[in-house]
């Protein structure tokens, strides 16, 4: 059957669930947010990832589970070469578990070319990765021309994980 991730939460507490349009999904893994947000969605869910077989997992996954307006795309590196969406054409963006890369205020600027005006950004990451703290991606956020919204409460007030939802103004 592959892999199909279980019903995760974090999507709806960071306020997928009340978002609309189309979702970009940068770094998208095995799906494991990827499902959860297809699921609360009407828009089209653009799950991208560099590895092709990041991008298969979630892509069978969505397919087998009727979700056809889905789409999975292993598109290469989105800062250098952008994510291959249109402009202001997404109402959110996902960034979970991803801004630990070389350049992450280019990538958050690539989430905001991508979302039209009032569009949200969902960040979560993990607390143990000192590189990337929730004041240092808000700082990321603002530098990339966004604005900071809400911290995310994450489920149970996970001691793993924080997260924000940022906005593009």
């Amino acid at each position: 059957m592959g892999f199909v991730p279980r019903r995760g939460r974090y999507p709806a507490r960071a306020g997928i669930g009340r978002w609309s349009g189309d979702i970009v999904e940068f770094g998208c893994g095995y799906g494991t947010f990827t499902i959860s947000a297809a699921r609360r969605m009407a828009g089209t869910v653009y799950a991208l990832d560099t590895d092709p077989l990041m991008v298969a997992p979630p892509s069978g996954a969505l397919a087998r589970l009727g979700l056809k307006k889905r789409r999975g795309r292993a598109n290469g590196d989105c800062v250098a070469a952008g994510c291959g969406r249109e402009p202001q054409s997404a109402g959110s963006a996902l960034l979970f578990n991803f801004l630990h890369i070389a350049d992450p205020v280019a990538l958050l600027r690539e989430a905001r070319r991508v979302l039209r005006r009032g569009g949200l950004v969902g960040v979560i990451h993990w607390n143990c990765d000192a590189r990337t703290r929730p004041e240092q991606c808000r700082s990321w956020g603002e530098a990339a021309g966004l604005r900071w919204v809400r911290d995310a409460g994450l489920p149970l007030g996970s001691p793993w994980q924080w997260g924000m939802v940022l906005e593009r103004p």
